[in-house]
């Protein structure tokens, strides 16, 4: 969906949706990829501990359940085959709608959402965590660069693991190389002490900017992969919102169902909510590209999270072709040029 994965040295920023449950959720997959891959993570959260983030990670799925997963979907597919009799004749012969935006290859690793993994797993890979009531009440309050004093304290402890750890690509590496996952929830919100999300003039306007512009060049010479989530529905002020997406790499936008009116719509309810996909990076170039895949939807299901393209379903009911003959056949004499000229009279347009 986003071009092949998240390069190393890039910063992915997540649009959260309106209760941030899914924004949580993808979040929550991007860590727990790292713990199965044996990267070393960072967890910054200005309202939720790091740890309790850590022990609700999705369990992973082995080959075997994986398996298992796929003989159920098969399973569910079979069932549904007594729908297929309701179809019109008219729609058999269309060609079928391939959901999935990628494809069929395995790529990654597969989570079951209702199980959470395992300690065993968590203790095998090394945690650094950034929770910032406890960072404020250690030392002083500090401010660089005209910053938030958040922002600060947290670009000086991603600065501090890079550095130490070994993830400098600037230098010669001591030990076997490896990655650095870092994830930032909620950046921008209040508990950070920003006020974007108050007011439509904030104090500070560039204190987020700055951060994201220092963050930027710090991930492009280390071995590091970063994900934030912004509250983007809540800051007012929709210029703050164009310069953080024009410093992030990637753009990533949900959109819930919950509390909207898609939600009681029977054209939605195989879905949760829409996915948008605004910005893809264009490596070593100025300008950014554009997804060319559109209208992709996500739903939440027993186990799996799954995006997919969103296609609506034919329209099986019969009153159309009952009721509305007369108001088509009204309709087809504005047609009377074209491809409407053999519908003149009392016949009707039957697609």
């Amino acid at each position: 969906m986003i071009c092949g994965g998240l390069a190393v040295g890039t910063l992915l920023l997540i649009e959260e949706d309106k209760y941030g449950v899914y924004s949580n959720l993808l979040f929550k997959y991007f860590l727990a990829e790292g713990v199965v891959c044996g990267h070393d993570l960072f967890v910054a959260s200005a309202k939720e501990l790091p740890t309790n983030i850590l022990k609700e990670l999705p369990a992973p799925l082995l080959d075997d359940n994986y398996r298992n997963e796929l003989g159920e979907a098969t399973a569910v597919k079979s069932e549904d085959f007594q729908d297929f009799m309701k179809i019109a004749w008219r729609y058999q012969n269309l060609p079928k709608v391939e959901v999935s935006p990628t494809s069929s290859a395995r790529f990654g690793h597969y989570y079951d959402v209702s199980k959470t993994m395992s300690s065993e797993l968590l203790q095998s890979i090394k945690c650094h965590s950034f929770f910032l009531p406890e960072e404020l009440s250690l030392q002083p309050t500090i401010k660089m660069c005209n910053m938030n004093c958040g922002y600060a304290r947290l670009l000086q402890s991603i600065q501090k693991i890079i550095y130490q750890e070994g993830f400098d690509g600037s230098h010669p590496q001591k030990k076997q190389k490896n990655v650095l996952r870092i994830g930032i929830q909620s950046l921008g919100a209040m508990l950070w002490g920003d006020d974007i999300c108050s007011t439509d003039n904030p104090e500070d306007t560039h204190s987020l900017t700055k951060f994201l512009y220092v963050l930027r060049g710090l991930l492009r010479k280390s071995l590091s992969a970063c994900i934030i989530t912004v509250p983007a529905h809540l800051i007012q002020n929709k210029a703050i919102m164009e310069r953080v997406t024009n410093l992030s790499d990637v753009v990533v936008g949900l959109e819930s169902f919950i509390g909207s009116e898609r939600e009681t719509n029977p054209l939605y309810k195989d879905y949760h909510g829409l996915i948008h996909v605004h910005q893809i990076p264009r490596l070593n170039s100025l300008i950014c590209d554009v997804s060319d895949t559109k209208d992709l939807a996500f739903r939440l299901k027993r186990k799996l999270f799954t995006i997919e393209r969103l296609h609506l379903p034919p329209d099986l009911s019969d009153t159309v072709s009952r009721s509305s003959k007369q108001d088509l056949a009204e309709s087809a004499k504005l047609l009377s040029s074209g491809c409407g000229a053999m519908a003149i009279g009392k016949k009707h347009l039957d697609f």
